[in-house]
């Protein structure tokens, strides 16, 4: 890839090339009788049982949540205007998914991705994402580097271990977006893909590091 460089776009999948929340919500009050309140954008109180109004802990969530990406995956839509950004910046720059899910669901989300016709590398991660980015920099050695993600942390985190990327806060939801802070290591908050896509490649058409 060094070879021949070219620039970089490393993109979160869950509200920003998909809708996430808005299924996890759904699913949650079919198949368990669970409320998700997740547009206040705090997620630490969000699950209530209908039945008794008590608050899930987070030992209970986290289950919820594999087996949501282990079973429901298929439920996942395209952010609007995702597919089309990815097209039109793939025409210029390599493309990699980093995303937050363990290394058994790999697969899943390969399969998912390609499923919308979206078919680039994919990375899985838990935790912060500075220092998988700059592995995946280091592998690309790309002219400049873009990264987009829904959550402030992931921000923070590049920014402390690839502080040249150019870091664009999204949150696809249009629920939850309102209610969720820009992220202060962001250069950018830009929530919708017609606005993302020239930012993005104004900055790989000018080259320079941020």
């Amino acid at each position: 890839m060094a070879n021949n460089p070219r620039p970089l776009l490393i993109t979160d999948c869950d509200e920003v090339l998909l809708h996430m929340v808005s299924h996890f919500e759904a699913w949650l009050g079919e198949e368990h009788g669970i409320d998700f309140d997740f547009e206040g954008g705090k997620f630490a109180d969000a699950l209530t049982r209908r039945t008794t109004g008590e608050t899930l802990g987070e030992g209970e969530v986290w289950p919820l949540l594999n087996q949501f990406f282990r079973e429901e995956m298929h439920r996942q839509t395209p952010v609007p205007g995702a597919i089309e950004a990815l097209g039109r910046i793939g025409e210029v720059a390599d493309i990699v998914v980093l995303t937050n899910l363990g290394d058994e669901a790999h697969g899943w989300r390969v399969e998912q991705l390609a499923s919308h016709g979206i078919r680039h590398e994919v990375v899985t991660n838990q935790g912060g994402k500075g220092v998988p980015a700059r592995a995946i920099i280091a592998r690309h050695a790309p002219t400049v580097t873009a990264f987009i993600d829904d959550l402030a942390v992931h921000h923070a985190s590049v920014a402390k271990h690839a502080a040249d990327v150019w870091r664009v806060h999204m949150v696809a939801e249009p629920r939850l977006a309102p209610n969720v802070p820009a992220a202060e290591q962001a250069h950018a908050r830009i929530d919708h893909w017609d606005r993302a896509l020239p930012w993005i490649l104004d900055k790989f058409d000018k080259g320079e590091a941020a």
